[in-house]
């Protein structure tokens, strides 16, 4: 069969245009994963060198899959495989390769945020600035959100004269980033807005991933922000070949900077770009499409489309309504039993909130029904075990890395006190007592053989060598069942190691620490746990179940009040429902509270306006006795 009739018309329409700029509008489960795999299957079958395709996504997880399928359908073909990747690793590759004309050592550190606001917290003593007047953490956040908005520390300061809040965050910047430099290290958000300042700044290396790129693919083109918008642009500004797929309908992340107007002016960046439509959904029944388009066509900022499907129409859509949180909890925890029971996979059963506080009672339900389930958001890589590990490899790669240092230099216990560190980090090491210069020096020596270690050998065994070398694995074995907890979750992260032992020594452990560093809250679902899926809506974007409840309906929750008053923020809260209700593929439940307390106190509340948008023939009342707290 001709691979090109396994799609439905407006599939093969994206598929077979090659040359030019192309906006595929793509409805949820409508497929647009497959369609780019196989524009990229036809763009090599039609003769384009696969070194010339890219393929940019959002998430790791996205990511693999796409490449999962692109390699699938390349089976057996020797001409290569195409770079299938996210913004931020891209920009670690070109910085890795190319940002010696921006000063950076090949060896930079990715500072995640618990680092990066420790840096933060650096700066600012250095200062002399109150942390209860300037909270860390916003700092960090108003520095992230100028460098999404692509503006360096420099461009910033230039705009903040007469206002002293951001005058003192200009300040608190320009320290940040000189640390950050101390240190050979970048932050999330520096891995897009340096790749943008090296294209801009040098031409010639700009045209050389031009050349090398004449094909691109941007997949949620409506969750980039301005940086991620910028480096689209320069890379495709060449040869215009770019196709972009995105959903309006799906854009929920205003609130981290993403724009979902570079969706919308697209045909006006690239005059005569072609627009295909993929409303043909594979994923859900019609029932709960039906709400689906019930729901969003409200909103007024969209391209108009209405999902479909050939799939059956489906079971109705069940409605729960709660006394308060914990029997609206018990009724959710008692119908995944029942699913459970008549023989559903757990693991096919989400339970989806608005905000991260609802969880609580959740899980408490979960437990006292005796039903498995897993949160997610409590990341494997986030493991203090695990970032003591990985800030090993990266203080022996780099040894200016001091916040890495200074973090294992007593992992295990060495007795270096605070003392003593604060005299290392003014330079201060011939001031030391002999006895505690000895035992810097022999921790130096340890980085110093694990670097040497490294650039030999392959990662899973740099993990073992880290164990055994630093004394680590016999401490843990001295700490009785919490330690070996530790050393087995240590143990798990040498089988992730393995993936990359097939690769030289040196490229193997720089693409291990960069997954690391990228890695994402959906990640976590690769960590084997059988048990109905516990989340926020904006954790679930992307993913798809079979049973899905979504909870707290209730007005001012969800809709949150916190969206403020805004059409803008209006539509977003809309668009959030309608990701929560398409994530469904047999049989979707909605419930809400009748009352909930929230701060300490018991709120009265309306059920969400949602709810109402919803036909009345396309609902089901559930009802149960349930035990109620």
């Amino acid at each position: 069969m001709n691979y090109l009739d396994q799609l439905n018309q407006p599939q093969r329409e994206a598929v077979e245009y090659q040359e030019g700029p192309l906006l595929v509008i793509a409805g949820a489960g409508a497929g647009k994963t497959r369609t780019i795999a196989y524009r990229i299957l036809h763009l090599i079958k039609s003769g384009i060198a696969p070194d010339n395709i890219l393929a940019i996504t959002f998430t790791n997880k996205a990511a693999r899959e796409m490449r999962e399928r692109v390699e699938k359908l390349l089976e057996g073909d020797k001409k290569g495989t195409p770079m299938l990747t996210t913004f931020h690793s891209f920009g670690v590759y070109v910085l890795r390769h190319s940002g010696a004309r921006l000063g950076l050592s090949t060896h930079f550190s990715i500072f995640d945020r618990d680092e990066s606001v420790a840096k933060i917290k650096e700066a600012m003593r250095a200062m002399s600035i109150d942390e209860k007047r300037f909270e860390p953490k916003k700092v960090l956040n108003a520095i992230s959100k100028q460098k999404g908005d692509n503006i360096s520390a420099k461009e910033f300061a230039g705009t903040q004269s007469n206002n002293v809040y951001g005058k003192i965050i200009s300040q608190i910047w320009t320290r940040y980033d000189e640390l950050l430099k101390a240190n050979k290290a970048l932050d999330f958000d520096d891995l897009l807005l340096k790749t943008v300042e090296l294209f801009k700044t040098n031409p010639d290396i700009l045209a050389t991933y031009q050349d090398r790129f004449k094909y691109i693919h941007i997949d949620e083109y409506q969750d980039t922000n301005v940086v991620q918008y910028e480096l689209t642009n320069l890379l495709a500004a060449k040869y215009k070949n770019i196709c972009v797929v995105g959903d309006m309908d799906q854009s929920i992340y205003g609130w981290r900077g993403a724009d979902f107007t570079n969706l919308m002016r697209f045909e006006k960046d690239y005059k005569g770009a072609k627009m295909v439509l993929l409303e043909e959904n594979y994923r859900s029944t019609q029932t709960i499409l039906s709400a689906a388009n019930q729901v969003i066509e409200k909103n007024k900022q969209r391209h108009e489309k209405k999902l479909f499907t050939k799939n059956k129409e489906g079971a109705q859509i069940g409605l729960y309504t709660g006394m308060e949180e914990g029997d609206e909890a018990s009724f959710m925890a008692q119908k995944a039993k029942e699913l459970i029971s008549s023989g559903v996979t757990p693991n096919e059963i989400a339970v989806l909130y608005r905000a991260n506080f609802q969880s609580r009672v959740l899980e408490e339900a979960c437990l006292r029904a005796d039903v498995p389930y897993q949160v997610l958001g409590t990341r494997f890589f986030d493991r203090k075990e695990i970032k003591d590990i990985v800030a090993f490899v990266r203080a022996a790669l780099n040894p200016e890395d001091w916040e890495n240092m200074k973090r294992v230099i007593n992992v295990p216990p060495r007795g270096i006190g605070k003392t003593t560190l604060l005299k290392l980090a003014a330079g201060q090491f011939e001031e030391l007592p002999a006895g505690m210069k000895l035992k810097i020096s022999q921790f130096k020596k340890i980085l110093s053989e694990v670097s040497d270690f490294a650039i030999q050998n392959k990662p899973s065994e740099l993990i073992k060598f880290i164990l055994d070398k630093t004394g680590l694995e016999k401490s843990l074995k001295e700490d009785g069942e919490d330690g070996q907890e530790r050393l087995e979750n240590i143990k798990e992260l040498v089988n992730v190691a393995t993936k990359y032992d097939a690769l030289p020594p040196e490229e193997a452990i720089e693409a291990m620490m960069t997954e690391i560093a990228l890695a994402s809250d959906q990640d976590e679902l690769d960590q084997p746990k059988s048990g109905i899926k516990l989340m926020t809506v904006h954790a679930a974007k992307g993913l798809e179940f079979d049973y899905v409840f979504i909870t707290g309906l209730e007005q001012d929750l969800f809709p949150h009040a916190g969206m403020g008053d805004g059409k803008r923020d209006t539509e977003e809260e809309r668009r959030l429902f309608y990701v929560a209700v398409t994530r469904a593929r047999h049989k979707l439940y909605l419930s809400y509270a009748q009352t909930r307390q929230v701060f300490g106190q018991r709120r009265v509340n309306m059920p969400s306006e949602f709810i109402f948008d919803i036909d009345e023939n396309l609902i089901e009342t559930e009802s149960g006795l349930w035990t109620i707290i």
